[in-house]
């Protein structure tokens, strides 16, 4: 797998076209279509990520596998002694095949280089599959978060973690 840091406007727009054809497949059983439109608009949007990137410490990625596309995107933010793992998505044709683990040791590397001890990650309690690969990984459930997103909407998730 090669992971591509997220440097340029046009790889801006990459990651939040995946972002759309993945929230819109994965999540409409999680979650309102509603809630997924609020979601790509505020937080998964080419503006919302170049913010992220230019004003809150976000690093992002993208990864391609042996296609001659990108099979997914993830960001990671530097907060106190943990890395938050903000966003790791794969689109659906590319799960299972061991991306998600190649990503999480590409995050471990990347938390160990900057000295931090833990990666941390949130995931809604209805994502069942994606706990799941959390869990094989060898992320735990730390807690839970209750979060007003704004829109009327909230964030029902698990903290997760991962010893660096």
């Amino acid at each position: 797998m090669e992971i591509i840091p997220v440097l340029n406007k046009n790889q801006i727009e990459t990651a939040a076209k995946i972002a759309d054809e993945i929230w819109r497949e994965h999540y409409i059983t999680i979650i309102s279509a509603e809630q997924i439109d609020y979601m790509l608009k505020n937080f998964q949007s080419a503006k919302a990520i170049e913010k992220q990137i230019s004003e809150q410490n976000y690093m992002y990625f993208l990864a391609k596998g042996s296609k001659d596309h990108f099979d997914g995107y993830f960001a990671v933010v530097p907060e106190k002694e943990e890395l938050l793992l903000s966003k790791l998505y794969i689109r659906k044709e590319s799960r299972g095949r061991g991306y998600a683990r190649q990503i999480v040791d590409f995050i471990r590397n990347l938390a160990r280089s900057m000295n931090l001890k833990k990666i941390t990650l949130t995931v809604n309690r209805n994502n069942a599959g994606s706990i799941k690969a959390y869990e094989k990984i060898g992320f735990k459930i730390t807690g839970e978060v209750n979060l007003d997103i704004g829109g009327g909407f909230f964030m029902n998730d698990y903290k997760m973690s991962l010893e660096v």
